[in-house]
C-alpha cells in the first residue's frame, strides 16, 4: 500500500485549551480510518490473454478486474471523535516492460468479439514494439500501480488523503511473427 501521511499529534492544537478535557486530534482517527481501509489488489487482464504470447505490432489490450476498481469505505471512532474515510481509485500507471508506460483513467476495457482482433484499446492498451526474448526468462514484467485517492469526513471537518498506491504484476512473453514471401 502507498506511503500514508504521517499526523503528529504534537502539532495539532488543542482545541480545549489546559488540558483537561483534552479532545483527540481529528487527524489521528483520519489516519486509524485510512489504515482500517481494505483497498483491493488489482488483478490483471490482457488481451490476448495471459496464457497466449503477445505478439509486436500488435495491439494489447489492458485491464484490471472492474469489481477491484470501485469506491471503498472504513471508519474509526475514538474518545467520541468519529471519521468516515471513502478511497476511490484514480489512475492505473502500467509499466509495460520495455520501457513504456500507459497513464489509464480507469480499469479499462476488456476486449470481446464485438471488436476487431486488430483494433486498438478505447482506454487502456499498449502496442509492442521489441520482442521479449532478451529480457530475464524470456519474458517482460509487467505491472500496474493504482492510486486511490481518500476523502474523510468527521470531527466537525473534511478533506483529502492522496495517492495511496495498490500494485500488481505478472510476466509476459512478447515474440515477433515472421513472413516469408514466395513465389
Amino acid at each position: 500500500m502507498g506511503i500514508l501521511p504521517r499526523f503528529d499529534p504534537a502539532k495539532q492544537k488543542d482545541p480545549k485549551p489546559g488540558g483537561a478535557g483534552q479532545q483527540i486530534p481529528v487527524e489521528v482517527v483520519v489516519q486509524q480510518a485510512v489504515k482500517r481501509l481494505k483497498l483491493p489488489e488489482p488483478l490483471i487482464h490482457t488481451s490476448p490473454a495471459d496464457d497466449f504470447v503477445q505478439v509486436v505490432h500488435v495491439p494489447t489490450w489492458m485491464w484490471v478486474e472492474h469489481s477491484t476498481w470501485g469506491a471503498v469505505s472504513a471508519s474509526a471512532a475514538v474518545e467520541g471523535v468519529s471519521v468516515k474515510a471513502t478511497a476511490r481509485p484514480r489512475t492505473a500507471v502500467w509499466s509495460m516492460g520495455e520501457g513504456g508506460h500507459v497513464v489509464c483513467r480507469g480499469p479499462g476495457t476488456p476486449y470481446s468479439d464485438a471488436y476487431s482482433p486488430k483494433a486498438s484499446s478505447p482506454d487502456c492498451g499498449y502496442t509492442y514494439q521489441r520482442a521479449s526474448l532478451s529480457a530475464p526468462g524470456r519474458a517482460y514484467r509487467v505491472s500496474v500501480q493504482v492510486t486511490w485517492d481518500v476523502e474523510w469526513q468527521g470531527g466537525g471537518k473534511s478533506g483529502v488523503v492522496p495517492g495511496l498506491v495498490m500494485a500488481a504484476q505478472r510476466r509476459l512473453v512478447v515474440d515477433e511473427v515472421q513472413t516469408v514471401v514466395t513465389r
